[in-house]
């Protein structure tokens, strides 16, 4: 069965997932159709249109706690609001989901700032080049950005029965997603189950169930990070595609594709 894309779901809009933790992303996905081959997430993708978070639904946080320190996350609007998450991999280059990316024009990203309404540097889009076959695109900035950008780690960084880490700015409760996206990064603990999943374009994916959160609408391109058992240093190991947005979340494996990256933005 196959999960949804992590896009918030809106009161009369179609399922799409990933807000466990409390990401998203611009698009709502239709019931997606099930999937040849490999194990894929019955769940939707983790994007969508962001309304304000108030208090009351902050106290509705699906689990996972407030990020302290990431100073590689960026937040994606599309036409000011809020879609996706995403990570800064080099001073001109941002990875996140492909079911992400809409018009160029229309797309910005705020940098250097935990909080999705404020602070940091604001940036727009010069070009987008979407992996031919996985749900992850690299996003060339309209200018330079000075930060600590993500490591991206290799195969074998991330594990079977690892304790990986998933960051966004998705939904902090269930059913009206769009209405509940975290005005600041979030981050939970989950626990790889398999490594021979697939992304929501049929990509290699990691699957991942909660420890104490999961993605959910709005986390969508975001990261997963892991420690990796080789020199333990923290790696960004996948990007966010789908989620049941309660106790399953697949990432796409971006350590199968660091050629790909590495052809493109050079690292």
């Amino acid at each position: 069965m196959r999960l949804n894309r992590l896009v918030p779901t809106m009161v009369g809009a179609a399922t799409a997932l990933l807000s466990v933790i409390g990401l998203s992303t611009t698009t709502i996905a239709a019931e997606p159709a099930t999937a040849a081959g490999g194990e894929v997430p019955a769940v939707a993708p983790v994007s969508a249109v962001a309304a304000p978070e108030t208090d009351g639904a902050q106290t509705f946080i699906i689990d996972g706690e407030f990020a302290t320190d990431a100073p590689w996350a960026a937040r994606m609007f599309s036409n000011g609001s809020p879609v996706c998450s995403a990570t800064i991999i080099a001073p001109e280059w941002i990875l996140t989901a492909t079911h992400c990316v809409g018009s160029p024009s229309a797309t910005t990203f705020r940098v250097g700032s935990l909080d999705a309404n404020g602070g940091g540097t604001v940036v727009g889009v010069a070009e987008t080049v979407a992996h031919p076959v996985a749900d992850i695109t690299l996003v060339r900035i309209d200018q330079a950005v000075d930060a600590v950008y993500a490591p991206l780690g290799t195969v074998g960084d991330a594990r079977v029965d690892d304790t990986v880490q998933l960051y966004g700015w998705g939904a902090t409760c269930t059913g009206n997603e769009s209405g509940c996206q975290s005005q600041y990064l979030k981050y939970a603990d989950t626990r790889v189950h398999t490594l021979d999943a697939q992304d929501w374009l049929g990509g290699d994916a990691i699957g991942v169930t909660r420890i104490n959160g999961i993605a959910a609408g709005g986390d969508s391109g975001g990261p997963m990070f892991a420690t990796s058992p080789v020199d333990g240093g923290y790696y960004q190991v996948g990007v966010a595609s789908t989620s049941d947005r309660a106790t399953v979340s697949f990432y796409t494996d971006i350590t199968r594709y660091r050629d790909w990256i590495s052809s493109v933005a050079g690292v």
